[in-house]
């Protein structure tokens, strides 16, 4: 019996978008979803009640750091992901992918998942792996060693050794391990990266279906090679071709063709198969995603945002501590239903941040979270109705980025 069961109940007429029905052993996700992060455990300053709530279905936990802290032993000893932070919903894992790229490739940079243009054509010809890029992390076609951020020690990663962690953090989905690339890096080192990705795909495959794990928890391979179409597309036909439970869209893009890079893709991965979009989370990429293809979707962003003060509205974002907000009585957002907005006005959260408080941190998460997770299950139900397309059109209309 499969771990995962996905069935696709409607799809956007003339695009790879969809929504579907995803089952998994701890409960369903109603697809297109998005993926609440846990980093370690936890979903910053908010209580798993909380985050049940506001509405979100399933939580993403950090492989790397969970394994530096508390240790994947001890989460295991303690009945699993679920059992330790008291979730009672779906849960997944990353590989630990990214923390290669963040502490590496992209160590002392500005670099992120998704990159302008300019930023992209002035650094082409960087090496990813030059010093002081690679002073956390040396990447070679075994495994990754790197350098704790917490006490400077050294640990080692393979993508067994990557899967076994994961196996013992317990989540119902997780990841094969990838080695994800800055998306200034050029042709020939992005090769480099997706080939040494697929050798490592097939690794964690292998690894996964030798354990008792393969009956309880699905392995999602990762698709790599950076802005480049033929990458893109050799690699989706790689990962298509072997036994994955479900697929995840890796590495960082260019915003002017991220959406074409996601569509390269999701036009080659199997039908009837779940595929995540790492990393990406603000409101008008994920429009773009969904239209092409995309099921689910993790991001820091909304509750990182949140603890900085930035918080979403229809009409885009707005700094909860500008001066124009002390005195101002209304809602973040007229038409939100979160508790925030049910119970507080902006003048208080403003007064929350400027007093540096606690509680400044949950409320804005609350309604961050609250925003972007109904605000995907507002478009599922448009596909599901067949208004995909004035949706997307009335809310980009609207929200300023």
């Amino acid at each position: 019996m499969a771990p995962i069961k996905f069935s696709v109940e409607k799809k956007i007429p003339n695009r790879l978008g969809r929504a579907g029905i995803l089952e998994c052993a701890h409960g369903t996700i109603q697809t297109p979803a998005f993926v609440t992060v846990g980093t370690k455990a936890t979903v910053k300053a908010l209580t798993p009640e909380q985050v049940k709530e506001l509405g979100a279905e399933v939580v993403l936990a950090n492989t790397y750091h969970l394994y530096l802290e508390p240790g994947d032993a001890l989460v295991k000893t303690a009945g699993g992901l679920q059992r330790f932070m008291h979730w009672e919903g779906p849960t997944m894992t990353d590989s630990g992918g990214f923390q290669v790229f963040s502490l590496g490739a992209a160590y002392g940079k500005s670099v992120s998942k998704i990159a302008d243009a300019r930023a992209i054509g002035a650094s082409d010809e960087e090496n990813p792996q030059s010093e002081p890029a690679g002073k956390l992390v040396k990447i070679d076609n075994e495994g990754v060693t790197f350098k704790s951020v917490l006490d400077g020690s050294t640990h080692r990663f393979t993508p067994e050794r990557s899967v076994e962690i994961q196996h013992n953090i317990g989540a119902d989905m997780i990841f094969a391990f990838d080695e994800c690339t800055s998306p200034s890096a050029p042709l020939e080192y992005q090769r480099e990266a997706m080939e040494r990705t697929h050798r490592w795909a097939k690794r964690s495959l292998d690894y996964h279906e030798s354990k008792d794990a393969r009956k309880s928890q699905a392995l999602f391979g990762i698709v790599q090679g950076g802005r480049f179409e033929d990458l893109r597309k050799e690699s989706a036909k790689y990962l298509a071709s072997m036994n994955f439970d479900g697929f995840g869209i890796g590495g960082s893009f260019n915003k002017d063709d991220m959406y074409d890079s996601v569509e390269w893709v999701n036009g080659i991965l199997p039908e009837d198969r779940p595929r995540h979009l790492l990393g990406i989370g603000e409101p008008a990429d994920l429009l773009g995603a969904i239209e092409n293809g995309c099921d689910l979707f993790d991001c820091v962003a909304p509750t990182r945002m949140a603890r900085n003060g930035a918080l979403y509205t229809l009409h885009g974002k707005i700094n909860i501590s500008n001066a124009r907000f002390t005195g101002d009585f209304t809602k973040i957002d007229e038409k939100c239903a979160c508790y925030t907005c049910t119970h507080y006005t902006k003048a208080y959260l403003s007064h929350l941040f400027r007093a540096r408080e606690m509680l400044a941190a949950t409320l804005a998460s609350i309604h961050n979270l609250y925003f972007i997770v109904n605000m995907v299950k507002k478009i599922r139900k448009s596909v599901l109705d067949g208004t995909f397309t004035e949706f997307r059109e009335s809310f980009l209309a609207a929200y300023q980025t």
